[in-house]
């Protein structure tokens, strides 16, 4: 039987940045999951109810984009939040094939109800990285996009 060496194990547990990304956003979703639980909203459910905050209810791909998600996915992810009555998905006037994403008032409201608690929460993590840190930290996460 081939092994892997224990050594190696040790070695990609401190040196994956894969690993590392993960288990950091892991211990950001529970902290904000935490935090949002008083209002039954996950960190992804605000993340997604953010990005509908536009001028202009956006398509369903330019959603799924910048949540990096599939569109399946994103699908799945609306669901609950449709049937809650946070967003509504209406037929494009200007191509009846696509769908646009839009915050009902309720979605809107509890969006302006959460935004205090996403500050606090965020200003707990500006206490960990300086200013220079976050700015970079964002910075080279974004390259991987």
């Amino acid at each position: 039987m081939i092994t892997v060496p224990y050594e190696t194990t040790l070695y990609v547990r401190d040196n994956c940045m894969c690993l590392t990304v993960q288990r950091a956003a892991r211990a950001l979703a529970r902290m904000f999951d935490e935090a949002l639980r008083p209002h039954d909203l996950t960190n992804g459910q605000f993340s997604l109810l953010m990005s509908l905050n536009r001028p202009e209810p956006p398509n369903l791909s330019s959603v799924a984009s910048l949540l990096a998600m599939d569109r399946t996915t994103l699908t799945a992810a609306l669901k609950p939040m449709e049937r809650r009555g946070l967003v509504k998905v209406i037929i494009d006037p200007s191509d009846k094939r696509s769908r646009l994403l839009a915050l009902t008032q309720q979605g809107m409201s509890l969006l302006a109800d959460v935004m205090p608690i996403w500050v606090s929460t965020h200003g707990d993590l500006e206490q960990v990285l300086t200013l220079g840190e976050q700015g970079r930290l964002l910075a080279d996460l974004r390259k991987l996009l």
